[in-house]
């Protein structure tokens, strides 16, 4: 079969399309706008962008591999709704990589990744102190990739983003209050330590940070009510 531009063309859009749904439902769930167990009907989010099945299917298919979804055979699919037990190994797996992370971000912390470093937790901290939580929200999570992003580690970095997205949605489900979650006085430490190179210190402050993440969490198998996902998926 001859392959021209324009079907190149054209599955580039469809690529493109995909992706543009497949990074607003992640944004939506880092900013825990979009919760556990939220039903994302294909011809819904098709509406919603005015896109074909093929596009909405392409990417839930490309959120189900990387566990942010969840497709059931005919029930379609569904934001994942992290069990007990996934919140643990999900913690768990982040304790293995991020302090591997932070180490080689601290030891290859030049003044490119210091100002990109110090300008999102600045981001940070305006958006909480003006109470935009959902900002706030989003960035406490993309902070730690910010990081991997700083240690030039690609397959880390990439690792990191599901066990971000999927730590959003368990700190959703499972957080004792609102107000508790990462904290921006946490991030503190680790910009000033990361950016003077102190790897060793950088490392013992990412492990306390995130026991203390998990900590804050009551791990007691619950559910959230539902809403409709036009309204979650508005930006």
């Amino acid at each position: 079969m001859t392959i021209t531009a324009t079907d190149g063309d054209s599955r580039g859009a469809r690529a493109s399309r995909a992706e543009v749904i497949h990074r607003d439902i992640v944004r939506a769930i880092l900013e825990q706008r979009l919760g556990p167990g939220t039903k994302l009907g294909e011809d819904e989010v098709g509406a919603i962008y005015g896109v074909s099945r093929t596009i909405v299917r392409a990417a839930l298919q490309s959120l189900a591999h990387e566990g942010i979804v969840v497709i059931e055979k005919n029930r379609g699919a569904f934001v994942a709704h992290p069990t007990v037990k996934d919140a643990a190994e999900v913690f768990s797996a982040r304790r293995l990589i991020e302090p591997v992370i932070t180490e080689l971000a601290a030891a290859n912390c030049d003044a490119a990744g210091a100002k990109l470093l110090a300008e999102h937790f600045a981001r940070e901290k305006q958006a909480e102190r003006e109470g935009d939580d959902r900002a706030a929200i989003r960035l406490s999570g993309e902070f730690h990739l910010v990081i991997a992003r700083i240690a030039g580690q690609g397959v880390y970095e990439n690792f990191l983003r599901e066990l971000v997205a999927r730590s959003s949605l368990i700190i959703l489900l499972y957080r004792r209050s609102r107000a508790q979650c990462c904290k921006v006085d946490h991030h503190a430490g680790l910009v000033e330590a990361i950016t003077s190179g102190r790897a060793e210190d950088a490392v013992r402050q990412m492990t306390v940070h995130l026991d203390e993440i998990e900590q804050e969490l009551e791990l007691v198998e619950t559910a959230m009510p539902a809403k409709p996902l036009s309204e979650l998926l508005a930006g």
